[in-house]
């Protein structure tokens, strides 16, 4: 969806951690939004510690993939985890009639993979939306490197966890946002991930197609149009080209407010 462009930020960099979608308030003191820009720093920097590290320990095989390529089909048998060190990944399960569900997505430094651990098969397609490149790292291996390696499972366990807060932060907006909200919700959960990966994120291509994000956040074309289309009447964000797929984001705190207004109470006439 997003371009590579690894050109640093030069818009306020947005508060919160990948995964962690709840509403910002916009109103935190300067301090408080400098604490938080640090910890996103902190943030890129341990995705590249962590980088290293398994680079060191581990000797990957790397491959390079381009837009539309599988790095890994639901069903097909498991034998690897796959660690992402560039590029952008969705996460897409099909059901047994070929619905396809868009259920995630990957950014650098997340893993792939997880899901074929359990049952010894892939659950769902893991697929490239842009040259990127991946890490695959044989699961006999990585366990046995967690065994002499102290470093390394502290590691494994907190990728694990990660895995669990976007599938819980999007039926939480799926069940309480509009549908304004929750297309904003999702700009700034992508700048948020852009922010940790080191990447801009005041600018930045679309490379997913409207009804995709329709259907990772359970709503139409038309409606993902029509929300975009109010978002960019309201200034939050704007489109430069005519084929509407750089989008400029001018102040990602202010798509945290206006989710978090989109959240407020309706005040009731006493």
């Amino acid at each position: 969806m997003l371009n590579t462009a690894t050109a640093a930020a030069t818009a306020p960099l947005p508060v919160g951690s990948r995964g962690a979608r709840g509403p910002v308030d916009a109103t935190l003191p300067d301090r408080t939004r400098r604490a938080s820009r640090a910890e996103v720093s902190d943030e890129c920097r341990q995705v590249g510690d962590t980088l290293r590290l398994l680079n060191d320990l581990l000797a990957p095989q790397r491959r390079v993939v381009h837009a539309g390529d599988l790095v890994h089909q639901g069903g097909g048998r498991f034998g690897c985890l796959y660690i992402v060190n560039s590029g952008f990944f969705k996460i897409v399960n099909q059901s047994a009639d070929g619905r396809e569900q868009v259920v995630g997505f990957k950014f650098r430094g997340d893993w792939l993979g997880f899901d074929g651990i359990a049952r010894g098969s892939y659950a769902c397609d893991a697929i490239a939306m842009d040259t990127g490149e991946v890490w695959a790292i044989p699961y006999a291996e990585l366990m046995a490197a967690c065994a002499r390696e102290a470093t390394l499972l502290p590691v494994l366990h907190a990728a694990m966890s990660r895995e669990i807060a976007p599938a819980r932060d999007s039926l939480m907006s799926v069940c309480t946002l509009p549908a304004d909200a929750r297309v904003a919700d999702f700009l700034r959960y992508w700048a948020e991930s852009l922010a940790q990966c080191g990447l801009r994120t005041d600018h930045f291509t679309l490379r997913l197609t409207r009804a995709e994000i329709g259907n990772y956040l359970g709503m139409t074309l038309e409606t993902v149009s029509r929300a975009l289309s109010k978002l960019a009447r309201d200034n939050l964000i704007a489109f430069h080209e005519k084929g509407r797929r750089d989008v400029s984001i001018p102040d990602v705190r202010a798509l945290s407010t206006f989710v978090e207004r989109c959240l407020a109470p309706v005040p009731t006439l006493q």
